[in-house]
């Protein structure tokens, strides 16, 4: 028997989860602001990512991996919910004192987890609102420490009484904050310290742990152990200690006896922040980056590691999401999925590498408060007219200095051939009517669901947000 019918053999005699232990560990990395060209085994120069690129040769690697929004707040609404960031009424990246976070009456991933008795932590960026009734710990997890929001939040930010007037920026342990403006230098070794350590104090329990490190997100901040160490500078030296970070991890998880029941998971929330020049990654030749909901803000490098149960070394190019996540976890575990409606659908098919799977056939690309700007069946793309920031009108910023940005209006629809052109520089609109009809009869029908501020279309399914005043 070859090596693809022996996976498929082994996984389909078994329901999830079907492991060493009677479930399955999860561990979902999620780093910020990291392009699609950021690790090693994906093109990135002058450092390279051995252990994300072990996974990525031993695990599986998607390659049409979407975020649910362009933004960082937005984004990990929609990861650890499973739905789309505007279903649940999320927009942006709520900041210091915001009036709205994630609504009580939605069910989280920890929440999910929890209904099957796993401990669940998370370490580093949570972004679904700093109020305490949006925070962690009321919401599903266990152990919390991290930032509430993003890492340039704080008094120290470039534009800071220009644009900006941002308050000191609060570590929170559990619902404590225990220091204002930390170190930053501190941030990957701590939340990866923390990691481990649960790892090792719950070896024999089951446990969900979303590490959401705040890197590379401006401002970037490295340990003395990598400080110098890359030739990209500090970006690169930034990358290499994520990259160690992840090998402790799976290290950890060999010493303790858990590769064979733990699923781990790496994505980021969104694309580069590529006006930050030097001090930003790489949409790995996508069109645009951060914000935009061009693939070089939406598109994320996702990789699956799972020994045992993922082919070594396959590649996944199905249409897929952050926001599959949770149904797929929901599915691994046997969780039961909350009554009120989600967007994403499970990802155990692709995993299985089931012939022929293709849960996700389509995505929606959704922006700001509720603006459909593009729709996608994972082969081409229809974009509808919309006002977009674009990076490339002027020089990008240097050494922690942003750039300066335009705003561009797109007038007319167009259709990119992703297959052939995923840098989306050439409208084949023209070329293919009956794909361009085809995808706006998708458009149309998620607009009749959620509506489309663009077109003042009204949606009959959003939710509100949770409010704090």
């Amino acid at each position: 028997m070859n090596k693809k019918l022996f996976f498929l053999s082994a996984l389909g005699s078994l329901s999830f989860p079907a492991v060493a232990a009677d479930y399955t560990n999860i561990i979902l990395i999620n780093l910020d602001d990291v392009g699609y060209g950021d690790f090693s085994y994906n093109g990135a120069y002058g450092y390279t990512t051995p252990n994300i690129d072990r996974m990525a040769a031993e695990g599986m690697r998607f390659t049409h991996f979407l975020a649910g929004q362009p933004i960082s707040g937005a984004s990990r609404a929609g990861l650890l919910t499973g739905c789309y960031p505007n279903r649940i009424g999320f927009a942006g990246a709520p900041g210091p004192g915001s009036d709205y976070g994630i609504h009580p009456d939605e069910m989280t991933m920890g929440e999910l987890l929890k209904q099957k008795g796993y401990n669940t932590a998370i370490y580093g960026k949570w972004h679904l609102g700093d109020a305490k009734p949006f925070l962690p710990l009321q919401n599903g997890f266990d152990e919390y420490y991290g930032l509430p929001y993003s890492n340039d939040m704080w008094p120290f930010h470039p534009q800071q009484g220009e644009v900006f007037n941002f308050p000191d920026l609060p570590t929170y342990d559990g619902n404590m904050i225990v220091a204002y403006n930390t170190d930053q230098t501190c941030f990957t070794t701590d939340y990866t310290t923390r990691t481990v350590d649960f790892i090792k104090k719950n070896r024999k329990k089951p446990f969900f742990i979303y590490l959401a490190h705040s890197m590379p997100h401006v401002p970037l901040a490295v340990s003395d152990k990598f400080k110098s160490k890359s030739e990209q500078g500090l970006f690169g030296d930034v990358m290499m200690e994520i990259d160690w970070s992840v090998g402790e991890i799976l290290k950890t998880l060999k010493e303790s006896g858990l590769e064979e029941n733990t699923l781990i998971v790496l994505t980021s929330d969104n694309g580069p922040w590529a006006n930050y020049g030097n001090h930003a990654g790489s949409a790995g030749g996508l069109r645009e980056a951060k914000a935009t909901t061009f693939d070089g803000g939406n598109r994320i490098p996702c990789i699956m590691y799972w020994k045992g149960k993922i082919e070594s070394g396959s590649t996944c190019n199905k249409l897929a999401s952050n926001i599959d996540l949770f149904p797929t976890f929901a599915e691994i575990t046997s969780a039961p999925l909350p009554t009120r409606k989600i967007d994403g659908v499970s990802l155990v098919p692709l995993i299985k590498g089931e012939e022929g799977a293709n849960p996700r056939e389509s995505f929606a690309y959704y922006f700001r408060q509720n603006d459909l700007e593009a729709v996608t069946d994972g082969s081409f793309k229809l974009v509808f007219p919309h006002q977009y920031v674009t990076y490339g009108a002027y020089v990008p910023g240097n050494g922690g200095q942003p750039g300066k940005l335009t705003n561009v209006d797109l007038t007319k629809a167009e259709m990119y051939d992703l297959r052939r052109d995923p840098g989306e520089r050439y409208n084949v609109i023209t070329q293919y009517p009956d794909v361009a009809s085809k995808l706006m009869k998708i458009a149309d029908g998620i607009r009749e669901e959620l509506g489309d501020n663009l077109l003042r279309i009204k949606g009959k399914e959003r939710r509100e947000p949770g409010k704090y005043l």
